[in-house]
């Protein structure tokens, strides 16, 4: 396998990939001969189509003075009709080829040729990498410290990751650019919808409703009660569309799944800064969304997360690690909503395996005994960064001490 396809919602990274890949191979002694980088989105190479490649590589031969195929690393090259062809082809030929293009992995090159990875915006640790606000362990052990990680993450579970915005005092603002050109370029104008009023509105209901199941249906409803009358099938057709460019993420129903059936979706928005540029404010709904995007950077293989809808309601389960995952950004005790959470976590064991437990929270740490075992409680900065929990910590430390005076009785 010599092709790696990188695929994502546009914005999130991709040129950066390459041209970080690019730069890591000159310092380990590589050269500008060695690779050929091309940007299909370049007006200068407006008019490019599949015949080209072949002059495309007969010209860079004749620059180099080299005669074996260069490294390939082509840019948004979905603009070229019938590149999957080239692409294979060079696969197949041992050609060392990296291609990036904008949209879901679904939608390019299904072929096990290439090595794929889905490229998303911006993590909280790359985030506080960027800012260079610090992480490590001085940094937790300190008020100021922590007191720059929580203003990260307030700004993060708002604003998002996209990078053109990361360093910007406003962020907010510059999200209009990247949002406009996805919806408008990448679902509208790529899938010919002439009419893209009905598709925005759309979007800002599926943001009002993010982290709800959502039925083709009902959708067609709201819109309809919005002013945009479209059929289910026209719903369906936006929602794939947008779907395929990344901008939004499905989630199904395991309890569906298992049952082999078509159900109902979860759309999450490939980035928090689109859904609070939608006017999504709720803290809760941008705290989930966060989290199933974290999960999905985590684990992208197929089938990897779902929610669950039967006999127990579960924010996210991963059947290949048994977890569940519960969101909750306001964990108290007397609150319904936690107790709530609680139960559906007891009643989880009782539909699915599992061997994993964690609500999710704004603020709360601890550890919490169920019938059905312990449920990790940690607040989102530290899941986002692969902290353990310090209750966990403590309670691995107590059981460390229960064995070893244990063995030291025996």
């Amino acid at each position: 396998m010599t092709g790696c396809l990188l695929t994502g919602v546009r914005g999130a990274g991709k040129s950066h990939c390459l041209h970080s890949e690019m730069q890591r191979r000159l310092k380990e002694g590589g050269t500008w001969s060695d690779m050929l980088y091309l940007n299909f989105e370049d007006e200068r190479l407006l008019g490019f189509d599949a015949s080209d490649f072949e002059r495309m590589l007969a010209v860079q031969t004749e620059l180099s003075e080299n005669s074996t195929i260069p490294s390939l690393f082509l840019d948004e090259v979905r603009a070229v009709d019938g590149w999957e062809t080239f692409a294979r082809r060079m696969a197949d030929a041992g050609a060392d080829i990296i291609v990036a293009v904008s949209g879901s992995i679904a939608d390019a090159v299904p072929d096990e040729r290439f090595a794929r990875t889905r490229i998303f915006p911006l993590s909280f640790r790359e985030i506080l990498r960027t800012s260079c606000v610090a992480s490590d362990e001085d940094a937790l052990s300190s008020t100021v410290g922590r007191a720059a990680i929580f203003r990260a993450f307030a700004r993060y579970l708002k604003t998002g990751g996209f990078p053109e915005c990361v360093p910007l005092e406003n962020p907010r603002d510059t999200l209009h650019e990247p949002y406009r050109t996805v919806w408008m370029n990448d679902v509208a104008l790529r899938n010919g919808i002439a009419n893209a009023e009905p598709l925005r509105r759309m979007l800002k209901i599926l943001a009002e409703r993010s982290g709800e199941p959502v039925s083709f249906s009902a959708l067609a409803k709201s819109l309809e009660t919005a002013g945009s009358r479209l059929s289910k099938a026209t719903v369906i057709r936006y929602v794939e569309c947008a779907v395929r460019a990344g901008l939004l993420l499905p989630i199904e129903n395991m309890a569906d799944r298992l049952r082999q059936k078509e159900g109902r979706r979860k759309y999450c928005f490939a980035d928090n800064g689109f859904l609070f540029l939608l006017g999504q404010n709720d803290r809760e709904t941008l705290l989930e969304n966060l989290v199933a995007v974290e999960l999905m950077r985590r684990h992208t293989g197929k089938d990897s997360v779902f929610y669950v809808r039967d006999k127990a309601e579960m924010d996210f389960y991963l059947p290949g690690e048994e977890w569940t995952v519960q969101v909750c950004a306001d964990f108290r005790e007397t609150s319904e909503k936690t107790r709530c959470k609680i139960r559906a976590l007891e009643k989880i064991a009782r539909v699915l395996p599992v061997r994993r437990r964690t609500v999710v929270t704004l603020e709360e740490e601890r550890i919490v005994e169920t019938a059905s075992g312990s449920v990790e409680v940690v607040p989102a900065w530290k899941w986002l960064l692969g902290i353990a929990s310090s209750a966990i910590a403590a309670q691995t430390r107590k059981t460390s001490v229960a064995s070893v005076r244990s063995v030291g009785c025996g």
